[in-house]
């Protein structure tokens, strides 16, 4: 066989690797669990870090507020350092829409080894204990949620009505909000970014009882009070930049045990009209997620090529060359490909003829993430709302 072929054949064997062996991470079924309600609801507090998000809070504080939960629940906005009125805004919406009682605080600016959500949910979290809640909901500032999202949530979570009793609990309950697809680039980008996340993290590896990966999608997660304290969050985690993925592994640490799916009652309204917004939305931390190792940014450098570029490439240069095994082989690697990609497509109520053009959005984030590498080693780190985190070092004991 040609060189060609053989490539083609190399990122063919990857696919089907991937199909099979990666937990089934393509698929898109893991939806909140179903569950009785509890006897007696527990009480909740809501956590919201909030920097600069006076433009979005109109379209999801009045969804917290409305939360149609049976027990007790309380609001807790946490404005960090704002400087666009986010916390005179969270007061008009209160005032307005009423619901749920809402507090908003000020935290100062982070300590030195903080990272700034973290050091505002390290503030919130510590206020809302006070009134002695059994879970937290920790959720972000553009996230809307359903009117039952969170009663949905703390069913799941306390297990009633499971069939294996208090197997069925869980310590951390994780939804991947719905991201806003409206404009071209977000329908190209985004449910992209999902399906690479859950390739990354499948969904039912971290759902299984003594797995040991572990994640969380830090725009919605309801947190056991106790198992906070137990895990030692946020302070644990307090350098994070990916806060979510961090948070899920103190928890796991400490014995908690976590679930993690697709969300079909939360959604994000943050816009990101231009590429731009989608290139700093990636760019921003995927070096942190390599752990800001070069040989790690090469490996997967090299990785993107072969399994997402190569099959593209290969069939445009087999049928110049007149190959056909080396075209078949690969447009088979593209195929499979293309068909891991739809159920994500149909669960963003998008067209399948996007499905082909997943090489070229891999090409994006390989860009995006290299641009990371690049921005990290000019000494810009994750850069986010007027805030740069350089590479973490040991953080000062407290």
């Amino acid at each position: 066989m040609s060189a060609l072929a053989w490539t083609a054949l190399g990122s063919l064997a990857a696919w089907c690797w991937l199909l099979l062996g990666q937990g089934f991470f393509w698929r898109t079924d893991q939806r909140l669990p179903r569950r009785e309600d509890p006897s007696v609801w527990p009480d909740v507090a809501v956590v919201v870090p909030a920097r600069d998000e006076a433009a979005v809070l109109p379209d999801s504080l009045p969804s917290l507020l409305g939360q149609r939960y049976p027990g007790r629940a309380e609001i807790v906005l946490v404005d960090d350092n704002s400087g666009d009125g986010t916390g005179e805004v969270a007061h008009s919406l209160a005032a307005r829409h009423g619901g749920l009682p809402l507090r908003v605080v000020t935290p100062g600016e982070p300590e030195p080894g903080w990272t700034g959500k973290l050091w505002a949910l390290r503030h919130g979290i510590a206020l809302a204990r006070a009134n002695g809640p059994e879970f937290l909901l920790l959720t972000d500032a553009d996230i809307a949620h359903e009117p039952d999202s969170l009663r949905e949530l703390v069913a799941a979570a306390h297990g009633s009505g499971s069939a294996d009793g208090d197997a069925g609990r869980y310590d951390l309950v994780s939804q991947m909000a719905r991201l806003r697809v409206e404009s071209g680039w977000e329908r190209l980008v985004v449910p992209a970014f999902v399906y690479f996340f859950a390739q990354l993290y499948p969904f039912r590896w971290i759902n299984a009882d003594g797995a040991r990966t572990a994640a969380a999608a830090g725009g919605c997660v309801l947190l056991r009070t106790a198992t906070a304290v137990r895990a030692d969050v946020p302070a644990s985690i307090r350098q994070a930049v990916i806060d979510d993925v961090s948070l899920a592994r103190a928890v796991r640490r400490a014995g908690g045990r976590i679930w993690l799916g697709l969300a079909e009652r939360v959604d994000s309204v943050r816009p990101y009209p231009k590429f731009a917004d989608l290139w700093r939305m990636v760019s921003r931390c995927a070096y942190a997620q390599l752990r800001h190792h070069p040989l790690v940014l090469a490996a997967t450098v090299a990785g993107l090529a072969l399994v997402y570029l190569a099959p593209p490439v290969v069939l445009v240069a087999a049928t110049v060359a007149g190959d056909p095994v080396a075209v078949g082989v690969a447009g088979l690697a593209w195929a499979v490909m293309a068909g891991t990609y739809a159920p994500m497509l149909r669960y963003y109520r998008l067209s399948l003829l996007l499905a082909p053009t997943l090489p070229f959005t891999a090409l994006l984030y390989l860009l995006m993430t290299v641009d990371s590498a690049v921005q990290h080693y000019r000494g810009r780190g994750a850069a986010w709302k007027g805030r740069t985190y350089a590479r973490p070092e040991a953080a000062p004991d407290r």
